[in-house]
């Protein structure tokens, strides 16, 4: 998700940088350096104050990061790996949904919009472990009066729980034996009769309604359109179903019971099984409904001018009209309602939008993802843009997103696995973005500029990679897909705009520092629903972690961290990655340890600061004198230039840092005298303070 908000209390002036705070452009004054160049060790290098007796100048020491029990135990049982891969036992346990809802606009009490639904849910359990309950999550108990929450929502219920059955067993309430149910806050704890043995499968039968909000789930779903339009004419719905919790590997041997109990308290996002869902949506006869999934009949609900117009678009490379306003999608019927019937495959979440007839502008086109299926062959995706006339820079929303999509397949090195992707126009409800499996829900950006609206389509969409496709932790680690999702951001903006002078890598580093100075941020392995205040989870989840992703590929080099980036994704598609695979998979990759990486800007909050303290031109060689003013440890690379025009690289490895060492020497073997010497001449790494990374003669 990327919020976008006026301000941050307290911090207006910060609100711009933090990726929760906005989807603005970014500019700074140059392109990206040269993602293939990277300071090779040249040339010799020395120790400064090593043997210095000032305990004041020497700097504290980075530790090993250090996995939790449970981590090491799910290693040694080999469902994980020592070097970051899934192991040979692992497994994920599987969630099948039957789900039937009806939208009703004024069913609700006071004629509030109201959504009946039927979930039918089954459960396989593929863990070694028996299991003596399930435990599902309510999202809408959010709105529930009483709940606990770290962030302000409206109360509008919260779910109603009109039966449910277990095994074919209706259940009460509360009871004193098993079986029984019971809701606390957000999450439905269901006790079994019996025990759900490995490789078996539990039923359940919930038949529930609830209030839809008309800003719910924090912005993240809802209804708009009476303040410009005259009459609420969009409902997007997610969150809307008792969805089962994930019972996984790691965290079983943690609290010694297995399942993501955590609340969901209004600002961490969520944690999901993938699964399959059959979907029936009732809405009235005259709306449009898209949802996660392929539509099975479209036959029953589009009209035959509609239905061609649509496969013409979706044979289509440009975008094409499938629908303008003042039509109507749907066919003439007597009744007041139909019903959309979806299916999906392999996904961790589902949400549909209902949208008036006549009101909107339907936009498809199909666009490359790469041979998805081996057989030599360039697979496609189908585009859908959803928008109504007042958010005018939605007439870009499908070629944005044509090249989101074939962007980041070619990126992350992995096929965008859907067979369609749709971004429906939100104002009203949300002012940033939020994600759902092949659907998204955006603002419309009228205040801001083509280029921000392009920013946040390349950001919800590469969310489709993560957590979509590796499905991470996010209400606890919302770095893992925020951080690289605004990576993958920056690298499409870079590659969208080649020409327009900025450099999104770098300016995201520029965000992380400047959260950093102002003493907002807190360490990104802090749980992410624990941050004191918004403005720290901001930097920890969003500008911090992605600046990161960028320095490592400097320490790394661009084809080693390609390389490893894109088998990163491909090892973990469709599984739980958790840090400390990801840590152990890119030193793996790397071939050496970096703990005081991970240690530095991971688990402390330690900043950079290199600086150039002096150099000498001398008969041996350039001699440069480097200080560490910062805490966090990184390499120095050097590029120095040479009075003849020739250009050296050299760089200094960490050792001298990891002895404790403020300052360190090298003498770089030169044809000629210096004329400038600069530190990370690249921009790789998220240096604090850059006046100092220069020397010139």
């Amino acid at each position: 998700m990327r919020f976008r908000s006026p301000s941050l209390p307290a911090l207006a002036a910060l609100a711009l940088l933090l990726g929760a705070g906005c989807a603005t452009s970014r500019p700074a004054p140059d392109d990206d350096p040269d993602p293939d160049t990277r300071p090779a060790e040249s040339g010799t290098s020395s120790g400064g104050d090593a043997l210095s007796t000032d305990l004041s100048a020497r700097r504290p020491q980075p530790d090993a990061i250090q996995a939790p029990p449970a981590y090491e135990r799910a290693v040694e049982q080999g469902t994980r790996t020592e070097d970051g891969r899934p192991g040979p036992n692992y497994w994920v346990n599987r969630p099948t949904y039957d789900l039937d809802v009806a939208l009703q606009p004024e069913g609700g009490p006071d004629g509030a919009p109201y959504l009946d639904g039927r979930a039918r849910i089954r459960y396989q359990n593929n863990s070694p472990d028996t299991l003596g309950a399930l435990v599902l999550e309510l999202a809408q108990n959010h709105h529930k009066k009483g709940v606990q929450r770290n962030e302000s929502t409206m109360i509008t219920g919260g779910v109603d729980i009109e039966r449910l059955a277990a095994n074919g067993t209706a259940l009460e309430a509360d009871a004193q034996s098993r079986p029984t149910y019971s809701v606390n806050d957000t999450r439905l704890f269901v006790a079994l009769a019996e025990p759900l043995l490995p490789g078996e499968t539990a039923s359940l039968d919930v038949e529930y309604g609830f209030v839809v909000p008309e800003q719910g789930i924090s912005s993240r779903m809802g209804y708009s359109g009476e303040e410009l339009y005259g009459q609420t004419n969009l409902y997007y719905i997610g969150y809307f179903y008792p969805q089962v919790s994930v019972y996984d590997d790691v965290r079983f041997r943690e609290d010694q019971g297995g399942w993501m109990e955590d609340r969901y308290l209004g600002r961490a996002e969520y944690y999901s099984d993938h699964g399959s869902y059959d979907l029936s949506i009732t809405a009235p006869a005259a709306w449009t409904v898209q949802s996660t999934g392929t539509l099975e009949n479209p036959r029953e609900v589009l009209r035959g001018e509609v239905r061609q117009r649509r496969q013409e678009a979706y044979q289509s490379g440009e975008p094409t009209t499938i629908l303008e306003p003042g039509e109507r999608a749907t066919p003439e019927t007597d009744t007041e309602t139909l019903t959309w019937e979806y299916r999906a495959e392999n996904v961790r979440d589902v949400a549909f939008s209902v949208m008036r007839g006549g009101d909107w502008h339907w936009e498809g086109a199909r666009t490359p993802v790469g041979d998805r299926s081996g057989d030599g062959q360039t697979d496609s995706t189908r585009i859908n843009s959803f928008w109504r006339p007042k958010a005018p820079l939605w007439s870009e929303m499908t070629r944005y997103q044509q090249h989101s999509i074939t962007h980041h397949s070619r990126f992350t090195g992995l096929e965008y696995p859907w067979p369609h992707m749709s971004a429906v126009e939100g104002m009203g409800i949300i002012g940033g973005g939020m994600e759902f499996p092949m659907m998204t829900l955006m603002g419309g950006y009228n205040d801001g500029g083509a280029g921000d609206l392009y920013n946040v389509t390349a950001h919800e969409l590469a969310h489709m990679w993560i957590p979509m496709t590796l499905s991470t932790n996010e209400r606890r680690f919302a770095w893992i897909d925020e951080g690289a999702t605004v990576f993958n951001e920056a690298a499409a903006r870079k590659d969208f705009f080649p020409d327009n002078g900025t450099r999104p890598h770098v300016a995201d580093a520029r965000s992380y520092i400047q959260g950093a100075l102002a003493g907002v941020e807190a360490p990104l392995m802090r749980w992410s629903d624990y941050h004191y205040t918004s403005a720290s989870y901001g930097v920890a989840s969003y500008p911090k972690p992605a600046a990161l992703w960028h320095a490592l590929r400097g320490i790394m080099g661009a084809e080693d961290f390609r390389q490893a980036y894109e088998d990163f994704y491909d090892a973990w598609a469709f599984k739980h990655p958790t840090p400390y695979d990801l840590f152990s998979f890119f030193e793996a990759a790397h071939g050496e340890g970096m703990g005081w990486f991970w240690d530095s800007f991971y688990d402390e909050t330690w900043t950079l600061d290199q600086a150039v303290q002096s150099v000498e031109n001398t008969d041996g060689g350039v001699r440069v004198t480097v200080r560490d003013r910062g805490n966090a440890v990184m390499p120095v690379d050097l590029t120095v230039t040479l009075a003849n025009g020739d250009t050296l690289q050299h760089r200094v490895p960490v050792d001298p840092w990891l002895r404790g060492q403020r300052t360190t020497t090298a003498t770089i073997q030169a044809s000629a005298p210096a004329e400038r010497v600069e530190i990370d001449a690249a921009r790789y790494y998220p240096d604090t303070d850059r006046n100092n990374n220069v020397w010139t003669r």
